[in-house]
């Protein structure tokens, strides 16, 4: 990285975290604007960020390896870890958690907190996904296409496509892509995990 790319980088993250993540969410009078700037602050901030993106008031996201597709969004207050791909036309609401990482905590003769973190384990947010209020998803889980994440729900497991999953630990409620099928009440993709 040059030192004009380095500094560029920089002033774009204290413009985000300094000033526009501050501004009023997208919903609230003078939306677009502040929708914007957002917008303008955090496109050189991600790894690629598509076009027509919506990061919203108070998004944290990390600055190492985040993208983000097309017509998608990073909901209100929401967290999302290092090394997370978020497909096209993804909806998120306000407060999801997105986690690629977690405490050491194999030695029990040392206290935790001195234990630092595990590796990252990035997260996939594949294409035309919504993910509910309050979402939390764990580290490594692959979300596939055309799913709904329940309000809620803590994402443990890989998402087949289509899935609706709700509840903690997330369950498979249906299948978007099967016609008049059977609610299934089996637990998230616990063979691929």
């Amino acid at each position: 990285m040059d030192a004009f790319t380095f500094v560029n980088h920089i002033g774009h993250w204290l413009l985000y975290y300094g000033f526009a993540r501050h501004l009023p969410a997208s919903a609230s009078p003078g939306g677009v604007v502040w929708r914007s700037i957002r917008y303008w602050a955090s496109r050189p901030l991600f790894v690629f960020c598509g076009r027509n993106v919506n990061i919203e008031h108070g998004a944290v996201f990390s600055r190492h390896g985040v993208s983000i597709g097309s017509n998608s969004g990073i909901g209100i207050s929401a967290f999302v870890g290092d090394g997370t791909s978020i497909g096209s036309n993804v909806m998120m609401g306000p407060e999801v958690l997105i986690y690629t990482c977690n405490h050491n905590t194999s030695c029990v003769d040392i206290p935790m907190i001195q234990q630092g973190y595990t590796s990252v384990a990035p997260v996939t947010v594949e294409d035309d996904v919504w993910i509910g209020a309050r979402v939390i998803i764990l580290p490594g889980v692959t979300i596939g296409s055309g799913s709904v994440l329940g309000a809620g729900s803590v994402i443990s497991r890989n998402v087949p496509p289509g899935a609706v999953v709700v509840g903690n630990p997330a369950r498979i409620v249906r299948i978007r892509y099967q016609s008049n099928a059977a609610p299934q009440s089996s637990t998230v993709d616990s063979a691929s995990s």
